[in-house]
């Protein structure tokens, strides 16, 4: 049976005006009658229907999580640790997978809006994000999520992709690598393109340009697995794999070895998350790190700050872009490079 304010009334020995100014927390009520009304609610484990907090104009309390895959690792730490710092705040997370569709992207957030969510969290797959306009028109706060909402959102937290193109490059120059090659994917992604730069950046500082660089638009170990064996077919003289992924990194080091050669002896393979397989893969594979779920509890700390400023009417305090640092970690896919 339905729990109505009436039977709350009922069981608290008071008036449904008094409840209804409990649970409105309107009007005048003694600290007396409030205690009972909040017990009966406690009892009944009464909640309020969500179209009459909207109708109040209430918070939502829902959170929009759009992402472009969750079923790729990386994607799936940072939606388990940005809906558990939600939930830990008292918010429910709508999580939206749009599979890197624009039509899939476009419908979630007709959807977001028709929730009337009280802010999103955003990792859009395209450099155009002119279809979050009508998003943005609400004054919805929207914080991006590793990588930068240019003309939606001046908000964003991320890892430091560009310093971690650099280190990638510059563990592998240290070892005495000269040919060095790049393989990875998404190429329309904005943080694989980050590294990239930081990459061709760190090795033209040292007079050097990647060998190649295989970059293909599915991010899928089958496909970078044969990007990674024809590379090795045109590109003999490579002695340095950079993967602009660790998924990217661990194909690479499959090819290699399909290819009846060794690593690190023959070839040196590094890549970049330090997902939980890189250090289960043999050999471990060197890797840089980025704080997942650091970067997941800065933005939802974000958003929060966003989302007060909101409600009270305030102007919203862009904090503008964070990034965090990202970490070598040295394991056994690396080594000197061969003579």
């Amino acid at each position: 049976m339905k729990t109505s304010i009436r039977t709350i009334a009922k069981l608290a020995g008071t008036s449904v005006t008094s409840v209804s100014r409990v649970l409105n927390n309107s009007g005048y009520t003694s600290a007396d009658v409030r205690e009972k009304v909040e017990a009966a609610i406690k009892e009944l484990n009464y909640t309020p229907s969500k179209g009459a907090r909207m109708l109040r104009g209430e918070p939502s309390r829902m959170i929009g999580l759009l992402l472009p895959s969750i079923d790729l690792p990386f994607f799936g730490i940072l939606a388990h640790s940005i809906e558990q710092q939600l939930f830990e705040r008292g918010y429910q997370t709508l999580i939206c997978s749009t599979a890197e569709n624009r039509e899939h992207e476009e419908r979630y957030i007709s959807m977001l809006l028709s929730q009337r969510v009280d802010g999103v969290i955003v990792a859009s797959a395209f450099g155009d994000l002119s279809h979050f306009r009508s998003l943005a028109n609400t004054q919805i706060p929207i914080v991006g999520i590793d990588r930068e909402m240019s003309g939606i959102s001046k908000d964003a937290v991320m890892a430091d992709h560009i310093e971690g193109g650099r280190m990638m490059a510059k563990h592998l120059l240290d070892l005495g690598h000269r040919k060095i090659a790049v393989i990875g994917a998404p190429g329309h992604s904005q943080p694989i393109q980050l590294r990239l730069d930081g990459v061709r950046q760190e090795l033209a500082a040292h007079g050097l340009a990647p060998a190649k660089e295989a970059i293909g638009e599915e991010h899928r170990f089958a496909e970078i697995h044969e990007m990674a064996q024809q590379l090795l077919r045109d590109c003999p003289d490579v002695t340095g794999l950079i993967g602009t992924t660790d998924i990217a990194a661990i194909a690479a080091i499959h090819a290699i070895h399909h290819q009846g050669h060794s690593v690190p002896q023959d070839y040196s393979v590094i890549g970049f998350d330090d997902l939980p397989e890189a250090s289960h893969m043999l050999p471990r594979l060197t890797t840089v790190a980025q704080p997942i779920r650091e970067v997941g509890l800065q933005a939802v700390e974000r958003l929060e700050k966003l989302i007060d400023a909101h409600r009270k009417e305030k102007d919203l305090p862009a904090m503008g872009v964070l990034r965090l640092p990202v970490t070598l970690v040295e394991r056994e896919s690396t080594g000197p490079a061969r003579l």
